[in-house]
């Protein structure tokens, strides 16, 4: 699989397409380097191409979390689906998109693996899978919606961990967000008062291990 910064000239020439390389992407994140490791601290990357930020992101998010719940099996399952579940992405490109789903799952299943090894739980691995469908997505980050002249709106997830191991799912239009309002504002967990839409949909409160089973 690719990972440079280029894949074709075609594609430089069609999409403008390059990709940033792992040192500049992360000499960036390091200036926002306690929001990198805040496991809960949400990111929106519009043009994510196949996922150079968003697996750096995920990378330093499950360091924290391994380093605070290696010993419990369960709380790492747990911090990890709210630590993926905070990392959103768009791209033209479906191809781009199918990498980068595909880059961040094998991020978390390696390190799942290393820790628990035969314990390892499919339910969690599929819920894993499943927010990813849900916030990395194709689509045209400046219109707003899942493809260039289309009118349906891009929707975004919101995954909050409440009462334990139950997880409050809540989707929102991106078309809702204002421009110039950081993605933050839409998903406000600093107790200040900020633009926040209604969601367009509610779920019912559901067991992190099993939001994949939840109807559509």
């Amino acid at each position: 699989m690719e990972h440079g910064q280029v894949k074709s000239r075609q594609r430089v020439s069609d999409h403008g397409e390059v990709y940033t390389n792992p040192r500049e992407v992360n000499a960036m994140l390091d200036l926002v380097k306690q929001e990198t490791e805040r496991i809960d601290s949400r990111f929106l990357e519009p043009a994510c191409g196949h996922g150079n930020f968003l697996t750096a992101i995920l990378e330093r998010k499950l360091d924290v979390v391994e380093q605070r719940y290696k010993k419990s099996q369960l709380e790492f399952e747990r911090y990890s689906v709210l630590a993926v579940g905070s990392i959103y992405g768009i791209d033209l490109l479906e191809d781009n998109i199918v990498q980068a789903r595909e880059r961040l799952l094998e991020i978390f299943s390696e390190r799942y693996s290393r820790l628990f090894k035969a314990e390892i739980k499919a339910d969690c691995i599929r819920s894993i899978q499943f927010i990813l469908e849900k916030n990395i997505v194709v689509g045209d980050a400046l219109e707003m919606t899942i493809a260039k002249d289309s009118e349906v709106p891009i929707v975004f997830s919101e995954w909050s961990l409440v009462n334990g191991s139950s997880v409050k799912r809540r989707d929102f239009a991106f078309e809702h967000l204002s421009p110039g309002i950081p993605m933050d504002s839409l998903f406000k967990d600093t107790g200040e008062e900020g633009f926040i839409p209604k969601p367009i949909r509610e779920f019912p409160l559901t067991h992190f291990l099993k939001i994949a089973d939840v109807i559509e």
